[in-house]
């Protein structure tokens, strides 16, 4: 039995629906051992027939056995088997990828073996040593001659250990002395016990095997034995094969932008200006939000609410008031509310109108009164502190009444307080005592405590029933969750309570410093949908480039899919330096930025957290990879006949 047998092979191309036969019924047997020239002049069907034998066209009629099995079936992942473990071709024009140093062009089919790395590094360094290439392995191609060049060819070819080694046409670009060398190295594969097909014009390179066959037309017209075989020696055993593994096409996209190193840096600067305007617009807003947010926190609580009963909405601010006052809360009301998930503590409070402060011959009339609480900002009292026992904190307008010289001498003064409330009976009833001014403040209504509040309804036998509570959140994260929970509490479908507070306010504030942010964010993420769209132009121009490298990795029998990973590793590791570097220039941004910042506001400006680094590396990496897709895709799907031809 032979070791490859051709069965009745036919070939057509069509043009224009018309066929055109090239094959005609080929039938041929060959073993180990031969050294075949398939001898013709051009347009006969040689190199049509040896890449129907090399697997690289499988659109045929007729059958090719191996050991005896039929092929003519064999799948897509099959067929790149049958090259990978079965297959090693040696090209007229070298097809050496240029991007790679000799040594990593025969480490290129090594890298489907079952080989370590050292081994695989060991055997490349054999072979270019065996073919006189010992001082040129970290060469690139442009670097040496021809005839090495087809020497290279012949190394990466054997790398795999294949049984057949295809040569189409291996001296047609070489000197007579190069193509002597590449004969007598072809002769040795042979004597090896390895089938050699060659593909040639040339009658002196066809006697030069063991067996002629020539092609005329599409069929076989002579089939002559000119020297024995070489004797087989005994079966060795094989190394294993794989496909390519990730990290493998990761090496060479690596290697690719390393040899176009200029063009890439263009592509990786534009791209990072994108990340960089898009982090730094998110370090720089939330650095505005906790600069704002400081600057609140350092006066007041925002973690104070304030809730009152639903009242009557009236656009009458008289009315308003009166209905504040009216609208009081109960015992039951402030249960209710400690009960709340993350309420730390509730207090109740009060307002109060019609009230009088006299200070000798001077005085002052107040339309209304509140209880100081943990809403109020400590930052609006210009002079004293705020309110303790039998204390008032009167607003500016009230203690210009009460004093013609400096506001601060009024702090500690006592004053002559009196108010006006209703009794049990519903008649007025006034309250009054000497109270001390504890401060001035800047609100619009003067404060007293609740306790000195309370005091005085007692001292007229009246009760003070409080009109507002002050709720206090264990935590500023928790704000929203009280207020929501709050705002469940109804009567008759329609809310209980009214919400105000500066924690409230502060939120909104944020929320508008967000969306400011993410708008301003968004528009610079402009620039990476050019980056994208740059990245594809890019990736395109590297496919048409490389289309003949394409077809070099199919028919060392690498599949589809890792070209296609080929050039998705590409676009990742332009998106990850990208990231890398627009993250690193927005850092150095922030830095600046701080610098001039801290000494004038005592605040970092900016602040680019490890998650928006995060954030701007994948969005770079996930960009580039979108970007990759249809090109990736292109590649993949490039025939590897027309690859190889492509000039």
């Amino acid at each position: 039995m032979a070791y490859l047998e051709l069965k009745d092979i036919h070939k057509s191309y069509y043009l224009n629906k018309e066929a055109f036969k090239v094959l005609k019924g080929i039938n041929l047997k060959f073993d180990k051992g031969e050294f075949v020239s398939i001898l013709g002049e051009s347009g006969g069907g040689k190199s049509t027939l040896m890449n129907i034998i090399g697997g690289l066209d499988s659109n045929y009629e007729g059958d090719v056995l191996l050991n005896g099995k039929s092929l003519r079936n064999n799948t897509e992942k099959q067929w790149d088997q049958y090259r990978r473990q079965t297959i090693g071709f040696v090209f007229q024009n070298f097809n050496l990828i240029s991007h790679l140093t000799l040594l990593e062009n025969v480490k290129v089919s090594l890298e489907m073996t079952d080989l370590s790395a050292a081994q695989q590094t060991e055997r490349a360094q054999e072979l270019l040593t065996k073919v006189g290439l010992k001082d040129h392995m970290d060469k690139y191609p442009n670097q040496i001659s021809g005839g090495q060049k087809q020497r290279v060819s012949i190394a990466r070819a054997l790398a795999a250990d294949p049984d057949i080694i295809i040569a189409d046409e291996p001296t047609g670009a070489l000197d007579a002395q190069n193509t002597q060398e590449v004969l007598e190295i072809l002769d040795g594969i042979a004597a090896d016990g390895k089938l050699v097909i060659t593909v040639t014009h040339s009658q002196e390179v066809a006697n030069h095997g063991t067996r002629i066959v020539h092609m005329e037309s599409g069929v076989i017209d002579s089939d002559k034995r000119i020297k024995q075989d070489f004797a087989v020696p005994a079966k060795e055993d094989k190394t294993g094969s794989h496909p390519f593994k990730f990290g493998a096409m990761v090496k060479m996209a690596l290697s690719y932008m390393r040899y176009n190193l200029k063009r890439n840096l263009l592509i990786i600067f534009g791209a990072a200006i994108g990340i960089f305007s898009v982090v730094l617009m998110l370090g720089l807003g939330t650095g505005v939000k906790g600069y704002m947010n400081h600057e609140i926190y350092s006066n007041i609580s925002p973690t104070e609410l304030q809730i009152t009963k639903k009242g009557k909405k009236t656009s009458d601010a008289q009315e308003e008031a009166q209905n504040m006052l009216k609208a009081t809360v109960s015992d039951t009301d402030k249960n209710r509310i400690e009960k709340v998930a993350h309420v730390k503590t509730v207090e109740p409070g009060a307002y109060g109108s019609s009230a009088t402060v006299q200070n000798g011959s001077k005085s002052s009339t107040l339309q209304m009164v509140e209880s100081y609480n943990g809403t109020m900002l400590t930052k609006n009292i210009t002079h004293g502190t705020k309110p303790g026992q039998n204390e008032i904190l009167l607003t500016k307008a009230a203690a210009k009444k009460l004093t013609n010289g400096s506001l601060q001498n009024l702090v500690g003064k006592q004053v002559n307080f009196t108010m006006t409330v209703m009794g049990a009976d519903h008649q007025p009833v006034q309250l009054t005592r000497h109270l001390t001014i504890s401060g001035i403040t800047k609100d619009q209504i003067p404060t007293l405590s609740y306790s000195t509040m309370k005091s005085l309804y007692k001292s007229q036998g009246l009760t003070l029933k409080p009109n507002f509570l002050t709720v206090k959140v264990d935590n500023m994260a928790n704000v929203n969750a009280v207020k929501n929970s709050i705002k469940d509490f109804k009567t008759n479908g329609k809310a209980r309570y009214t919400i105000t507070g500066i924690g409230s306010m502060v939120d909104t504030l944020n929320t508008y410093i967000s969306l400011a942010v993410y708008v301003l964010a968004a528009i610079a993420g402009i620039s990476l949908l050019v980056s994208a769209i740059m990245i594809i132009v890019v990736l395109y121009i590297s496919v048409s480039e490389r289309t003949k490298e394409i077809g070099i990795l199919r028919a060392l029998g690498a599949r589809k899919k890792d070209i296609q990973r080929l050039f998705i590793s590409e676009a990742g590791l332009l998106g990850v330096f990208a990231g890398i570097l627009g993250v690193g220039v927005a850092y150095l941004a922030q830095w600046g930025a701080n610098s001039l910042a801290i000494p004038a506001i005592h605040f970092a400006i900016v602040s680019i957290s490890w998650q928006f680094a995060l954030f701007g590396i994948g969005i770079s990496i996930l960009i580039s990879l979108l970007a990759a897709l249809s090109p990736a895709r292109r590649a993949s799907k490039l025939d590897p006949i027309e690859a190889l031809s492509y000039e």
